[in-house]
């Protein structure tokens, strides 16, 4: 016969089996064996070459020699380069002007887009657009625009009025600000779609108190429109600085760096180390300098979370 000390326990042992019991009975094996497959998948690819950069971070390492460890002297290294501070002003410069140009188009646009009576659809479409096309053809196709000669598309249209020819990309003053104008035609169109999307959730009448009001355009967008999209301008502008600090394919296509290394970024550095540095490669160097960036990613990201927590939630 059990003592009334052991009664507790006994009861918590009851309970967990009845739990568990309770778990499997009401489909969570199930569950488990559909995610199974995500996980493992999600593990492989994903969190293994996260690990396995962090552990070349600390190596030096061209994948084929055995590699050997060298604590943090690749990240030593990094830092000591100078193009590392020339790629990291190059990005923030770019992250600089996608802001101030690449942030507030798209909200115009669907403000814009919101207001048409009709073919919404239309324009809905040809928005999102430039996010089918592939960015290696989009570069391409805009590398065609960017025609430094007089009888390029651009400079033929400034040549109609009387101005130009430009070296798009042929000058270090003005590579970086065409990639802005090529990678905001780009990426403007998904931003527009959620933006549209958010305003459907606007109360109508609100609209219509502005009206009887006498709101100006300006007005309404001010009191109405900018303080129910407050959260989802806040989560596209962190999107927006993540995806800038992480700018390759266009300088890579566009310039390769050029000229003057006046376009190379820190992704752009990170593929320099790893395939163009030496015979084989410093993968050690490169894995380092993605293990900083990631880093850096990640605190801003929280910092910025952490400051917005109250703006982005209040009406």
């Amino acid at each position: 016969m059990s003592s009334w000390a052991e009664t507790p326990v006994l009861a918590r042992t009851a309970r967990s089996r009845r739990t568990l019991r309770t778990w499997v009975t009401r489909d969570g094996l199930s569950t488990l064996a559909f995610l199974l497959p995500l996980l493992v998948i999600f593990g492989v690819f994903s969190w293994f070459p996260i690990g396995r950069a962090i552990v070349m971070s600390v190596q030096e390492t061209n994948l084929v020699s055995v590699p050997t460890f060298v604590g943090l002297d690749n990240f030593g290294a990094v830092l000591a380069d100078p193009l590392f501070g020339r790629a990291v002003a190059n990005t923030a410069y770019f992250a600089f002007l996608a802001l101030i140009f690449g942030f507030p188009i798209p909200i115009v646009l669907a403000v814009v887009m919101s207001e048409a009576r009709r073919f919404k659809g239309l324009y809905s479409a040809l928005a999102y657009l430039p996010v089918v096309v592939p960015p290696v053809v989009s570069v391409l196709l805009w590398r065609f625009f960017f025609d430094a000669r007089p009888a390029g598309v651009f400079n033929s249209i400034l040549g109609a009025l009387g101005l130009g020819p430009l070296p798009w990309l042929q000058n270090a003053g003005s590579a970086m600000p065409s990639i802005v104008l090529e990678a905001t035609w780009a990426g403007a169109g998904a931003t527009v779609i959620i933006y549209l999307a958010a305003l459907l959730s606007v109360p109508p009448e609100l609209y219509d108190a502005a009206d009887v009001d006498g709101a100006s355009i300006w007005q309404k967008i001010r009191h109405v429109t900018l303080p129910h999209l407050r959260g989802v301008l806040f989560l596209t502008l962190i999107l927006q600085l993540i995806a800038t600090a992480q700018l390759f394919t266009e300088p890579f296509l566009f310039t390769g760096g050029g000229p003057a290394n006046s376009t190379i970024t820190v992704l752009l550095l990170i593929y320099h180390y790893a395939f163009q540095n030496s015979l084989g490669g410093d993968y050690g160097m490169a894995a380092a300098l993605s293990v900083m960036l990631a880093a850096f990613l990640g605190v801003f990201t929280a910092i910025y979370f952490w400051l917005t927590r109250s703006w982005s939630t209040s009406s």
